[in-house]
């Protein structure tokens, strides 16, 4: 998260507790509900992983930093645009048209997640943490470089996490995916000195907006004969 490591940690704990909280509820009410309900913990732990960055850019230990920028960017790049599908995926009626779309985009995410992330395991020096205006900026080097324009890259990406919600049968979901449009347009407009970290804290902070759909039922509320 953006700012300092105290604000990372605080902000990380704060999702990893109420995903626990809305995950244990998706299990009382409906368990279609659990891979939506464990995002606001992935994301937690993704914040508390840049906590970790921060705690090694202060102490100016490269190793720490590295290990923390792996883990951020394990969730940034992989499971974000494998597990926003497939949790929708998970939450739709058995009978809906939209699940074998939905499992492709999360297979998609997968391969291309996988295509980002591996070669950074491989070449250490492809992570380079600085900071800037009191953020951390990821300027780190891309497989997808050598073939594509980094514009591309970020293009597929946004499609991946974001189509999946839109294309929902439940309206809740459809206003996330909405959320997620205009946290990619303030960021791409204000914040793009540090585009990587704003975008996983504001998504991080969408994330409340899930926990508020499980714990009050809306999906079952709003579509109940879809619902079930």
């Amino acid at each position: 998260m953006c700012f300092s490591e105290p604000v990372s940690f605080t902000a990380g704990s704060i999702l990893l507790v109420g995903g626990a909280i809305t995950t244990w509820k998706s299990l009382k009410i409906n368990k279609n509900y659990l891979p939506v309900a464990m995002m606001p913990i992935m994301a937690g732990i993704q914040q508390i992983s840049e906590g970790f960055v921060w705690m090694g850019m202060n102490s100016g230990n490269s190793d720490i930093v590295w290990w923390g920028a792996m883990v951020f960017i394990l969730f940034s790049w992989l499971m974000w645009p494998t597990w926003i599908p497939f949790s929708i995926y998970f939450l739709e009626p058995e009978n809906s048209k939209r699940k074998k779309p939905l499992l492709l985009f999360s297979l998609s995410g997968l391969v291309f997640g996988l295509i980002l992330y591996i070669p950074h395991i491989l070449n250490s020096g492809w992570i380079n943490v600085a900071i800037n205006n009191f953020s951390l900026a990821y300027e780190d080097t891309m497989l997808l470089d050598y073939l594509i324009p980094r514009e591309a890259t970020y293009a597929i990406y946004m499609f991946l996490i974001i189509t999946p919600p839109l294309i929902s049968s439940y309206f809740h979901m459809k206003l996330f995916g909405v959320m997620l449009i205009v946290i990619v347009a303030i960021v791409w407009v204000f914040l793009t000195y540090a585009y990587i970290s704003f975008f996983c804290l504001l998504a991080g902070i969408a994330t409340v907006h899930l926990m508020y759909i499980i714990l009050a039922n809306k999906c079952c509320l709003k579509c109940p004969k879809l619902f079930r």
